[in-house]
């Protein structure tokens, strides 16, 4: 199907536009357009899956969407908002692919067909990326203004960039990791593709915390990258390709629990039961598979860490959309980080509020993306915390760049969960 009739028509007669999902909205806070909001832009579908308008009046509200999810969790009737956000990304992606230059198709056969879901291209790009850091690169193009070549989105996101470990490190990675004592759990590890890439040092901690608490972990090379990034995109082919790729692999070994660390990724995980519906049988695996994947900080809070040092701080803490909204998980990261001696915890206003990150979001809608952020950080600077804790690497990406805005460097960091308890722990 390539056209409106793709649409998820039938989804959208349950939202009666009552307009509990308007607070909940972070574009809607921001833009303050109806048609920036959840009810907006579910009757937008509607009428355009009934031909009262064009599918081109869906562009701007849809992509400017954070898909975070949040109206779902506020709404009285049950709307799954997810799946009419989904078709509507998929009919919008066919238009832009027909009317798409040659080297334009090209750049995005690049990126959605060659680089994500190849493994030996990502740690190629870690390792391009350590490079840049490590042989003062880094600091050549700031201290002589070459970084402001880059468009603003890119430039100001290379301050925050966590340093990379380097290609020999990156090879010292055990593939198996083993506890000292009782085995209480054996566990798969979902590496992740932007997470390994990027975050490969809190990847390592996760295993290691999991060891420390008695679980086997196993890294299972035949993965890939979970999708998440093309479903979003409107590649819900790709998407499809990647997820049948990453339940074959995961069939072959057997495990208690399938681990993530970043709320997307688990977000869909989780979800490809509903991305491969129409395949009874590839959704009958995909169920089964989702049954067995979760946060780490589920199978954490299940554990008995090592935690022994004190960490004497003030923590506020930012969650992910996605693994609350859709994976559930709420209290286990705030018990984890109540676990930690020492630590103060403040909750902020809002704190459900998407911080504006949303995979790509932020760089591809830099500006809206920013006005999002900069209402984020008007609750986060009211908790004055010396730690920003999130469970998800755009958050952690977002949050560090929200703090270099407002010039907080020098009082306030952002860590992931991970890092925190592994410090706890001594972990390194």
């Amino acid at each position: 199907m390539n056209g409106v009739e793709s649409l998820a028509y039938n989804e959208t007669f349950n939202c009666v536009q009552c307009g509990y999902c308007l607070p909940a909205c972070p574009t809607y806070k921001t833009m303050k357009k109806e048609t920036h909001s959840p009810r907006g832009r579910i009757n937008l579908v509607k009428m355009a899956a009934e031909g009262k308008i064009s599918i081109d009046k869906l562009m701007e509200p849809i992509d400017l969407c954070l898909g975070c999810r949040a109206c779902e969790r506020v709404c009285p009737t049950n709307v799954q908002y997810g799946a009419i956000l989904e078709s509507a990304k998929e009919v919008l992606q066919q238009k832009k692919t027909q009317k798409m230059s040659y080297t334009g198709k090209t750049v995005k056969n690049m990126v959605y067909n060659q680089f994500f879901p190849k493994k030996q291209n990502l740690t190629m790009a870690g390792h391009l990326l350590w490079f840049y850091q490590k042989t003062g690169l880094k600091s050549v193009a700031h201290s002589t203004g070459l970084i402001n070549i880059l468009p603003e989105n890119l430039a100001a996101f290379d301050n925050v960039i966590p340093a990379v470990p380097s290609p020999a490190a990156r090879k010292r990675r055990l593939q198996i990791l083993k506890p000292n004592g009782e085995v209480k759990y054996r566990v798969a590890f979902f590496t992740g593709c932007v997470m390994d890439a990027v975050f490969h040092k809190i990847n390592d901690l996760s295993m290691k915390l999991l060891q420390a608490g008695g679980c086997e972990v196993t890294i299972i090379p035949e993965q890939t990258c979970c999708g998440a990034l093309h479903s979003h995109s409107g590649e819900v082919n790709l998407a499809k390709e990647l997820a049948k790729k990453n339940i074959g692999a995961f069939e072959n070994v057997t495990y208690d629990y399938l681990i993530n660390n970043a709320g997307g990724c688990g977000a869909m995980l989780n979800e490809y039961g509903h991305l491969l519906k129409d395949e009874p049988e590839w959704k009958n695996r995909a169920d089964k598979f989702a049954l067995k994947s979760i946060d780490i900080s589920v199978l954490l809070s299940k554990l008995e860490l090592p935690l022994k040092k004190e960490i004497d701080k003030i923590a506020t803490y930012q969650p992910s959309c996605h693994m609350k909204n859709v994976q559930k998980v709420d209290k286990e990261p705030l018990a984890l980080m109540s676990s930690i001696k020492g630590l103060s915890i403040r909750r902020m206003e809002n704190e459900d509020m998407c911080c504006g990150s949303a995979g790509v979001y932020n760089i591809v809608n830099y500006k809206e993306s920013m006005k999002i952020l900069d209402e984020k950080m008007i609750d986060m600077k009211k908790t004055a915390p010396h730690v920003i804790v999130t469970t998800n690497p755009g958050c952690l990406l977002q949050m560090k760049l929200g703090i270099d805005r407002e010039k907080m460097n020098e009082k306030t960091e952002a860590v992931h969960l991970v890092e925190l308890l592994a410090e706890s722990c001594e972990i390194s």
